[in-house]
């Protein structure tokens, strides 16, 4: 039995449709009790939990072989990284105990220790944690989703491109499907398959590759704006973040921007950006 938290996430609704149709059996882990009927199958069990709810979440694990653990990203209007490390505090502390055999464990590139940086220093923590447990651990450390361009199809539409990253920045970037796919294959493959992997797309792309993409099949022209540095923390806060996560995120931005992860050997999808654009424009939705 495997567990898999954010069920029905980018991530974690592939993973389990790829482990379900491989004939496995799957706890499927989810906040929203109402969405537990659209993923249950023969081989599907929902489980809605509060992940905050250690004893709740703990007892579930106990019920699997091997388990993939997300952390959920936090309400960008309170302390994002505060709620965030509460969370991934209570799904490490959910593991002790819990008799599995191995987890695989997403994270993000340049996950490094400190504080405030984000996804960065959260999801270091989140990894540091995991591995603490004694439990057989896999990290796959993932690189810029193309779902966070998501938001920016309405801008696109109008012919701009808003951004923190310089139009010529290399950046990696990965379709939550191919992450699904790097952890399905690392949950089911030997307890000797641990440790940090990167997982990545075909390419690296920088924004003005995006601008592109989104020109190409809008057939319009789109223009990258890079926002300045000193204006980055305020533009957060324009979007409606709280002070915390908005100084957060804007650390983040920089530590990405000044020392971006260009690791050696990634695991690489196969899901082109531009295919990924091409079925956002499709589906008519941002």
């Amino acid at each position: 039995m495997f567990v898999v938290l954010g069920a029905t996430g980018h991530i974690g609704a592939n993973l389990v449709r790829a482990l379900d149709q491989a004939g496995q059996r799957v706890i499927a882990v989810l906040h929203d009790a109402d969405k537990a009927g659209a993923i249950a199958t023969a081989r599907v069990e929902p489980a809605a939990v509060d992940i905050t709810d250690t004893e709740a979440l703990h007892k579930v694990l106990r019920c699997g072989h091997r388990a993939f653990l997300l952390n959920p990203p936090a309400d960008t209007r309170g302390d994002s990284d505060a709620a965030e490390l509460a969370t991934a505090r209570s799904i490490t502390d959910a593991l002790a105990g819990s008799g599995l055999e191995k987890i695989v464990v997403a994270s993000t590139y340049g996950a490094q220790k400190g504080e405030a940086i984000g996804d960065l220093s959260v999801l270091y923590d989140f990894e540091q944690r995991a591995k603490a447990s004694g439990i057989p651990t896999a990290i796959d450390r993932a690189a810029y989703y193309y779902t966070n361009l998501d938001m920016l199809l309405d801008p696109a539409r109008g012919g701009t491109l808003p951004t923190a990253f310089p139009a010529d920045m290399v950046l990696p970037m990965v379709s939550p499907t191919d992450l699904a796919e790097a952890a399905y294959r690392r949950l089911v493959s030997g307890l000797d398959d641990v440790g940090i992997r990167y997982v990545e797309g075909p390419r690296a792309y920088t924004f003005q590759d995006v601008a592109n993409a989104f020109s190409a099949t809008l057939g319009r022209p789109v223009v990258v704006e890079t926002t300045p540095r000193e204006h980055w923390e305020q533009s957060f806060r324009d979007a409606g973040f709280s002070a915390e996560a908005a100084r957060a995120y804007a650390r983040m931005t920089a530590a990405t921007v000044d020392a971006p992860a260009r690791p050696d050997n990634p695991i690489r999808g196969t899901v082109t950006l531009q295919a990924h654009i091409d079925s956002l424009i499709a589906s008519g939705t941002a």
